[in-house]
């Protein structure tokens, strides 16, 4: 079976890459540099709990390594503080890094990947694809064919994957501009991230209504201005100026000693493709969509993209190509994304629309901070993770379906479970391996030996069903889970997404459950179709 062609070495493919070799499926990816990144310190990238964990599965290093996991989150408008945050384990921090530390620490763990090879200065020009797989032709020093099972552009805003598939990029251009500036400085709030939404003091050049101050590493912030729509240019000698002047705001008056590490003019622009997969060929990441308004992170949906679509492709690729599995990756990663470009247009026009009586509405203020809030922290409907409850690998008329306090096809959350070894592990280490997790939540089975309770209880009879289950499975045990009653039975996608929640062993059920999840029973459904007509 030839390997799946990867266009793009950037965080997106590389990740794609390993999450696709620790499913034991070849890659090939083409980088059209020289395979070193430029270091800019002031293009960073912002991670979700939930991303951050699969960087650390991928890379072998805790993201706390990579970046700067905040202690806080402060809002300020004017001189008052509207909301704090204090991140601990009930509430985990953002990490914030550097995106070419997160790319050389990828590259690093490729390096080491016998299944991935990394092809440099090899840019894609044509690509021809049959039914059973893709050719893929590169310029270059060593311009050369390239034969794949499948091809995934991750090649960016200007992709050329998607351009030669002829595929639509449609959406919104120039949505927020950015001035923005990586500094080394003592603030006042050390490890704590800052929106300081209308500072009072005077600003230098065009206006700037917003600024957000974000820790990184080694005493050093990046600190980003909002800009008002349109070209106006933003000297450096504006920016120092308005640097100096948001720090001497920031203490009191006097500007402290700071090292500037690189700046730049950051513009967001607001895409979606109309189609993310043609055939053999699927898109990913900003090659997919653009997005980025309002503290929303395009990269950390990125990574999530390359998540969703390893596991899928791995079984495609093993066990032959499985349209309904691998469909689904647009209808749910799609669907995502366009609810959170929908949730920002329609916040935007409240958020940055000019003054009148919505600003002397009692409570707006405060209802405007916790929409930001919630895009810069990965909340509510600008930045929390979305969730496939209307994907098509959703299991349909399961008798002993309950709720829990995750909702079905959202990311489960990260307890203390028992692996089938004795040992106890966070449920996000099992994951990526393409196999299914099967949880038993069994209050008290934490204190005593597995070889009291593993063979004891409702254990045997759901062990043999997790064997007989259409997909490999692991079984896992909890003594808790939010929301969980005692025996219930979890069952959890390779990529962290809760399929359902089970009231006690119930083998039909879970069998029903993991091949709807594998696309089983949407191909069978659509096969009875085809042959009614």
């Amino acid at each position: 079976m030839d390997p799946v062609i990867i266009v793009g070495a950037g965080p997106v493919g590389l990740t794609l890459a390993l999450a696709l070799a620790r499913q034991e499926v070849p890659s090939v990816v083409l980088d059209e540099g020289p395979g070193k990144d430029e270091v800019r310190p002031a293009r960073t990238a912002v991670l979700r709990e939930d991303t951050a964990a699969l960087v650390e599965r991928l890379t072998g290093v805790a993201p706390g390594g990579l970046g700067l996991r905040w202690t806080g989150w402060r809002s300020v408008r004017r001189r008052q503080v509207m909301s704090e945050v204090a991140f601990d384990e009930l509430t985990p921090a953002p990490v914030h890094l550097a995106q070419h530390v997160l790319t050389g620490a990828l590259r690093a763990a490729v390096a080491a990947e016998p299944l991935v090879e990394v092809a440099v200065d090899s840019r894609l020009d044509s690509m021809e694809q049959e039914r059973s797989g893709v050719t893929a032709h590169t310029r270059g020093p060593q311009g050369t064919w390239w034969r794949g099972s499948y091809l995934v552009g991750c090649d960016g805003p200007r992709s050329s994957v998607r351009k030669l598939q002829d595929i639509r990029f449609p959406g919104r251009t120039a949505v927020e501009r950015h001035a923005v500036a990586t500094l080394r400085a003592e603030l006042p709030w050390p490890g704590q991230a800052l929106l300081h939404r209308m500072p009072p003091w005077r600003q230098s050049g065009p206006s700037a209504a917003e600024v957000t101050a974000r820790p990184l590493p080694d005493g050093a912030w990046r600190l980003d201005w909002l800009l008002p729509p349109g070209k106006e240019l933003v000297t450096p000698e504006i920016l120092v100026a308005r640097i100096r002047e948001t720090l001497a705001g920031w203490t009191d008056g006097t500007t402290p000693p700071y090292d500037l590490l690189d700046t730049g003019v950051h513009t967001v622009h607001h895409r979606l493709a109309r189609r993310w997969r043609v055939g053999r060929v699927l898109l990913a990441g900003d090659a997919a969509h653009l997005l980025g308004a309002l503290g929303s992170q395009g990269l950390d949906e990125g990574l999530r993209d390359a998540d969703n679509l390893a596991w899928k492709l791995a079984p495609a690729w093993h066990h032959g190509h499985h349209e309904a599995l691998l469909d689904s990756y647009q209808a749910e990663r799609r669907a995502v994304v366009a609810a959170r470009l929908r949730a920002a247009d329609q916040a935007l026009p409240v958020l940055r629309g000019g003054g009148g009586l919505r600003h002397m509405v009692p409570g707006a203020a405060r209802g405007h901070d916790a929409l930001l809030t919630d895009g810069h922290l990965g909340r509510g409907p600008l930045g929390a993770p979305g969730a496939y409850a209307d994907s098509p690998l959703a299991p349909r008329h399961l008798q002993g379906e309950i709720a829990v306090d995750t909702p079905a096809g959202a990311p489960v959350s990260d307890v203390r479970v028992t692996a089938e070894d004795g040992t106890f592990v966070r449920l996000r280490d099992r994951l990526g391996r393409g196999a299914l997790l099967v949880v038993l939540i069994a209050p008290g089975t934490g204190v005593w030996d597995r070889k009291h309770w593993v063979s004891a209880g409702v254990m045997p009879r759901l062990a043999a069903a997790v064997t007989a289950l259409p997909h490999p499975a692991e079984l896992l045990v909890a003594e808790e889970y939010p929301g969980a009653p005692a025996h219930s039975v979890l069952l959890v996608r390779p990529d962290g997404h809760l399929v359902t929640a089970l009231s006690g062993v119930r083998p039909a059920d879970l069998y029903a459950a993991a091949e709807a999840t594998l696309g089983g029973a949407v191909k069978e459904e659509a096969e009875a179709g085809s042959g009614a007509r």
